[in-house]
């Protein structure tokens, strides 16, 4: 039920506006609490903050019809407020900030923005240079974020700083997370990034300066937010996963659909025993991600240690969804490389998935320490 309902909302009011919002570089904030009003955002937050008290699965099947509205900016967008930045308050954070903030995410009426990644640093989350020193009850921000998704719209920010230097075998002590209002004074967007892909998903780099955030918007116990971190990583990487899987059912669909219609050489496209066995290989991949996100996600619900399984996870399915983009492209020929045709931004919004949240080389290197090498 909920998998129709979601699937129904996504092809009357998100998959008709996707052209307009790609040109646009953003999505309308009408969107949100939209989102909020029919229980999308927040489902497995408890009733209580406005949530829908569901269970993972129920985030599996968001994000994989998300995934499907051939707007890989969509699926970022509402992947990041609700299961990267979000968590952040509801696993660490205060009573009372949950009560303040949680409800109005959930409605859809704050927008949230996960701000971790620095213009120096990438994947090295233990590089970070933003720095927050405490000065009575509060503690003020200087330094930088970069490639932040929701960045240019968000009215709340969850930050990671670090609140004391790390020595050079233990950076990732000293860094904590806060909790940032947008118009907090000292905080500007730098400007908004102009991407190959997922255009539609605003993308910015953020400036602090001098930025004074109380000191109990801090989440969680100081020093301790690169664990955190990680933490929600692992969720982010199951998501970008999910994404994946929406992502290239959605493509071999109007892949299959063309190659029907389409005739050479007399017969339809889909009659050539080489088109068939690309299309044939494209299908086992899917099926295979499908089947190995399925398996993390479960174990990952179940509480177990799914480190190794959601590494391996976010490297095959973002391997995977840029083969099905290669093959589904060279399928609509000359079409294909047009961008009247979904297909083609279906290419450019892949092309994100081997890099954010943990490139392919940390997935690799990851995998490989949990082997008995």
């Amino acid at each position: 039920m909920f998998r129709t309902a979601i699937r129904q909302f996504i092809e009357r009011e998100i998959m008709p506006h996707v052209e307009e919002w790609e040109a646009a570089g953003r999505m309308p904030r009408s969107i949100w609490p939209r989102l909020g009003e029919l229980g999308f955002l927040g489902v497995e937050y408890d009733e209580k903050y406005g949530g829908s008290g569901a269970d993972l699965r129920t985030t599996m099947v968001l994000h994989e019809e998300c995934a499907r509205s051939r707007s890989g900016s969509f699926a970022m967008a509402v992947g990041v407020h609700c299961d990267m930045a979000s968590p952040h308050l509801y696993w660490t954070g205060s009573e009372a900030l949950k009560t303040k903030y949680l409800p109005a995410m959930c409605r859809g009426e704050l927008l949230t923005a996960i701000a971790v990644t620095e213009p120096g640093g990438g994947s090295d989350v233990a590089a970070i240079r933003t720095r927050a020193v405490r000065d009575g009850d509060h503690y003020v921000l200087n330094g930088s974020k970069m490639f932040i998704t929701n960045g240019a719209t968000a009215d709340v920010f969850f930050v990671a700083a670090r609140v004391e230097a790390g020595s050079a075998d233990k950076r990732h002590r000293g860094i904590s997370m806060f909790l940032v209002e947008r118009n907090t004074p000292g905080f500007t967007v730098s400007r908004t990034l102009d991407k190959m892909g997922m255009r539609a998903s605003d993308t910015a780099e953020l400036a602090f300066q001098d930025l004074r955030v109380p000191a109990d918007h801090l989440l969680g116990r100081e020093g301790v937010g690169f664990y955190e971190v990680m933490r929600v990583f692992q969720r982010e990487r199951l998501v970008a996963g999910l994404h994946a899987i929406g992502m290239a059912d959605r493509a071999l669909d109007d892949t299959m659909a063309y190659v029907r219609e389409r005739r050479a050489f007399g017969a339809p496209l889909s009659d050539k025993q080489v088109v068939r066995h690309k299309l044939a290989d494209c299908a086992t991949q899917l099926e295979a991600a499908r089947a190995l996100t399925y398996a993390a996600c479960l174990k990952y619900e179940a509480g177990e240690d799914a480190i190794r399984e959601i590494s391996m996870v976010k490297l095959f399915t973002a391997e995977m969804v840029n083969r099905v983009a290669y093959d589904c492209v060279q399928l609509h020929g000359g079409y294909g490389y047009m961008r009247e045709y979904p297909i083609e931004r279906f290419a450019r919004d892949a092309r994100l998935l081997p890099i954010g949240g943990g490139t392919s080389e940390i997935m690799r290197e990851i995998i490989a320490k949990h082997l008995p090498l």
